[in-house]
């Protein structure tokens, strides 16, 4: 299917990026460990090890393995959830406010 036969809809506003990196997800002053699958200047897919809500803010934490190059710390809203086998989840995070 070419890109101008999908439905408006379907198509992305942000181009996304594949990043496949640890990150914490601090919730209620939990730190709970997952994965950012992808990332865009609005937001981000993240695989978590536990159960979330559409509407939960969770604060993200990407740790950068590069001393010149600060991590990424931004406060974000699940806006979908899609349940993954073992119990875990992969969440759609929208951006907030970056810290």
């Amino acid at each position: 299917m070419s890109q101008t036969s999908r439905d408006y809809s379907e198509k992305r506003d942000f181009i996304r990026m594949r990043v496949d990196a640890d990150v914490v997800l601090i919730h209620e002053g939990d730190d709970i460990s997952g994965v950012c699958i992808d990332l865009s200047s609005s937001g981000m897919q993240v695989e978590a090890p536990r159960q979330f809500a559409v509407g939960d803010r969770l604060t993200v934490r990407i740790d950068s393995e590069h001393a010149a190059l600060s991590g990424l710390e931004a406060e974000t809203e699940v806006v979908w959830v899609r349940p993954q086998d073992g119990g875990g989840q992969k969440l759609g995070l929208t951006i907030v406010k970056m810290k």
